[in-house]
């Protein structure tokens, strides 16, 4: 299932959070702070600065000095919002949700990966509470859950697919000239880049159903102090 969503490494996961986050619970928020509304999700200006405070680590400091790349990279970041507001009531209407058990072997094989305590460090270093990070990656899972059901268990990869692929890539590079000489990695290599293409295509789609089938509320005076 993490192959389904690699939208995530730690850093990825720390930005993950905030965007998470940042979608309240519409009975704590003034009708008039939000920006959308999916269902019962809302995003606030507070919180869509907050995520794009950390976005912007991601990007060179003389790009976000251009007030054209600002505002694109301000867009981009509130359709990846609306993206996962979307996904999320998804996830309600299909009844799908994470354990707590799931949760917890996650954490658990995350911290593997780092020395004792260290990846609390990162976490505050980042400006991240704890409480914050694991929140955000409950939601994460949700939604590597519900792209798995939707999209991933209905890829199919054929034989010819394959043959296609590798002849348009990997014969003439000095691998082989063979195809039935190739190599299991290769194939398993092969496989991986066109379930991911594939993934990427349906989920273009997928979400643009999604559009079609919730209602998405913008509060165009709130979205004007976004994106200027």
């Amino acid at each position: 299932m993490r192959n389904t969503y690699n939208f995530i490494i730690l850093l990825g996961v720390s930005l993950m959070v905030l965007i998470l986050a940042a979608c309240a619970n519409p009975d704590s928020v003034d009708e008039k702070e939000y920006v959308i509304r999916v269902g019962d999700s809302l995003l606030t200006v507070f919180d869509f600065n907050k995520a794009f405070e950390m976005a912007k680590t991601a990007y060179p400091h003389n790009v976000m000095q251009d007030p054209v790349a600002l505002r694109e990279a301000r867009l981009r970041l509130l359709n990846q919002l609306t993206e996962q507001m979307l996904i999320m009531e998804r996830a309600k209407e299909l009844g799908i949700e994470t354990s707590e058990m799931e949760v917890e072997k996650t954490i658990s094989d995350i911290k593997k990966d780092y020395p004792e305590d260290a990846f609390e460090q990162t976490l505050l270093e980042f400006a991240v509470p704890y409480n914050v990070w694991e929140e955000g990656l409950r939601k994460r899972l949700l939604i590597e859950k519900v792209v798995n059901v939707e999209l991933s268990e209905k890829i199919t990869i054929t034989p010819e697919e394959i043959s296609k692929y590798y002849e348009g890539y990997y014969k003439g590079d000095g691998l082989t000239s063979d195809l039935k000489d190739r190599s299991k990695n290769i194939d398993e290599i092969i496989i991986t880049n066109l379930r991911r293409k594939k993934l990427e295509e349906a989920y273009k789609s997928w979400i643009k159903e999604l559009q079609k089938k919730y209602t998405i509320e913008i509060n165009k005076v709130q979205l004007e102090k976004i994106t200027g």
